[in-house]
């Protein structure tokens, strides 16, 4: 089962128990609780079998939708990737903000950054990869965690991230101990990227809020390294 089933079951579990805490004292029928609670528990099921994951995470993303922080936090995160693509030369073909977002464009999972990432799969197909390609994805992979991290002091998003970079250096041989090392060395390299080129960072931000395309936040970038140079 999908981790965005548990949720939603998890969510499920908790109506439940919330509903005999507070229904006796608000009069609040147990049959309302109830089919809410059988309904959820339907959808997570149905999703599983039935469209693999997303229609749940297009649910979860969209009460998530709701607080301005986590609007704030994607936002920040993604530019991150973006940014950190932009300095490494790996050409950025669109990006997505929300779940609902990446169905409406065919995309798995809840968004974000897209690449031209030909190369990489190439190399990767054939189990061989120059270690200048995989620095510079390992670093683009831990740019949202890392901006996160910068401006809110912690990282909710990126378990995809990690995901997706665990799986590559699974795929090439690395060890546990080895992957861990390689992804914080990563992260400290796209960490010092975004501090070096943090006026580009924000410039960045603003064009990203206002959902700007990918050649006008491309713009946003170069001129904000013009402005500080």
């Amino acid at each position: 089962m999908s981790q965005t089933a548990l949720n939603l079951i998890a969510i499920s579990i908790f109506l439940i128990t919330l509903s005999a805490l507070l229904g006796p004292l608000l009069n609040i029928s147990p049959t309302i609780p109830a089919i809410a609670t059988f309904t959820i528990l339907g959808i997570a099921t149905f999703d599983s079998f039935s469209f693999q994951g997303k229609g749940g995470s297009l649910i979860l993303d969209w009460i998530a939708g709701f607080s301005s922080e986590h609007r704030d936090r994607v936002i920040h995160h993604e530019a991150g990737h973006f940014l950190v693509a932009q300095l490494l030369n790996i050409p950025v073909t669109g990006y997505t903000l929300s779940a609902w977002e990446a169905w409406q464009q065919g995309q798995p999972g809840q968004g974000g950054v897209t690449f031209d990432d030909g190369e990489l799969a190439s190399q990767l197909k054939v189990g061989k990869i120059s270690a200048q390609i995989l620095d510079r994805y390992c670093t683009v992979w831990m740019a949202g965690i890392a901006a996160e991290n910068l401006v809110f002091q912690n990282a909710e998003g990126g378990s995809d991230d990690r995901r997706q970079l665990a799986e590559v250096l699974t795929n090439l041989g690395f060890s546990d101990n080895n992957r861990q090392q390689k992804q914080r060395f990563h992260a400290l390299q796209a960490k010092n990227l975004l501090q070096e080129n943090w006026s580009s960072y924000e410039a960045l931000v603003k064009a990203m809020q206002q959902r700007a395309s990918v050649a006008e936040c491309q713009s946003a970038i170069e001129s904000a390294q013009l402005t500080s140079a």
